[in-house]
């Protein structure tokens, strides 16, 4: 026998004295509609409230077939940027009436399917997912169940909608600015390849070279995935194979930028560090010795726009795609000249 003690809404309508239906109908909300007597709601809701008690969601689910619930998929929490995107659109699901239910795939596409699988069989309304896999196959079925948005990476030549950062746009100005101020190096360090964000941030890196006039050399792209250890891998194997650190890096994510920072520690190098610029930002670059520029990503945007997508989609109207403006962070030689 469990040691907890479930209350049910007879429980409530007996120890505030009144009749099952009554203590539904106080508690749905339905008070006023069926005349209730003030005393006996402020009765019920005083008991429900003494012994932490809510009608059962479930039962709610089965009269009205919805569950105020919306399900969203992240790569992980601990990636600055998706837990950025959880909070602010778990606190606007919660303002717009809805229950906001997390899993994480790891960017695994079986674990994804695993976990949106757990998600529609708790009936939520609407999914709003980071994808793990370019491949639009793999999403058509979940969209044709509930109403399926693609949050932060979209996927080519596939019907569902999206809602991104102007990666291209951004990019393209931030290392514009550094090859402006002279640097006629930038080693691109990024995820993998597949990914839409991928492909975006890598196409702004080569306008900004284009622009500046500058010639890619073979060896200035690096890709592996997000992840610290591979920042700190590519880094240190640019470093071996040049015996020197090149004039200026990008990182494609904050989590590549501390692999770099990692390694400059571990081998006693942070005191001549290469001009560091990455896209993502965070609180904690204020506070390092090193000046490093940073794209911006705006989460609450991204959130807001996700969540109005996933309502279009329910309401039955057009649901269309579209980029998010980011923000450059400047803390360099920019910074200090208003550039």
């Amino acid at each position: 026998m469990s040691q907890f003690e479930r209350l049910t809404i007879d429980d409530i309508a007996r120890l505030a004295n009144v009749s099952r239906t009554t203590a539904s109908m106080v508690l749905n909300g339905h008070a006023e509609r069926y005349r209730i007597a003030r005393a006996t709601v402020e009765r019920v809701l005083a008991v429900a409230a003494e012994h932490h008690f809510s009608p059962s969601q479930s039962a709610r689910a089965l009269r009205s077939h919805k569950t105020g619930t919306l399900g969203l998929v992240i790569p992980e929490l601990t990636n600055f940027a998706h837990a950025s995107l959880a909070q602010a659109l778990e606190t606007q699901s919660r303002a717009a009436g809805y229950q906001l239910l997390i899993v994480t795939s790891d960017d695994d596409p079986d674990c994804e399917a695993e976990g949106l699988t757990q998600l529609l069989a708790r009936q939520v309304e609407g999914l709003i997912v980071v994808p793990a896999a370019g491949d639009p196959a793999r999403y058509q079925p979940w969209a044709r169940r509930v109403p399926l948005v693609f949050a932060d990476r979209r996927i080519e030549n596939c019907d569902i909608p999206w809602v991104v950062t102007d990666a291209i746009g951004s990019v393209t100005e931030l290392v514009g600015t550094v090859l402006a101020q002279g640097v006629d190096e930038v080693v691109y360090l990024g995820g993998q390849s597949e990914l839409s964000p991928s492909r975006d941030r890598l196409a702004g890196y080569r306008a900004a070279l284009t622009a500046a006039g500058k010639a890619e050399q073979t060896d200035w792209v690096h890709q592996r995935d997000y992840r610290r250890d591979s920042g700190q891998a590519l880094f240190a194997d640019w470093h071996a194979a040049h015996g020197r650190d090149p004039q200026a890096v990008f990182t494609g994510s904050i989590t590549l930028l501390e692999g770099v920072l990692a390694e400059l520690i571990a081998q006693h190098r942070l005191a001549s560090a290469p001009r560091l610029i990455t896209f993502d930002d965070h609180p904690l670059l204020d506070c390092l010795p090193l000046p490093i520029d940073a794209v911006a990503q705006d989460s609450g945007q991204l959130a807001e726009h996700s969540l109005a997508l996933i309502q279009a989609l329910l309401a039955g109207t057009p649901a269309h795609s579209l980029q998010v403006p980011a923000r450059l962070r400047r803390r360099g030689a920019a910074a200090a000249t208003g550039a």
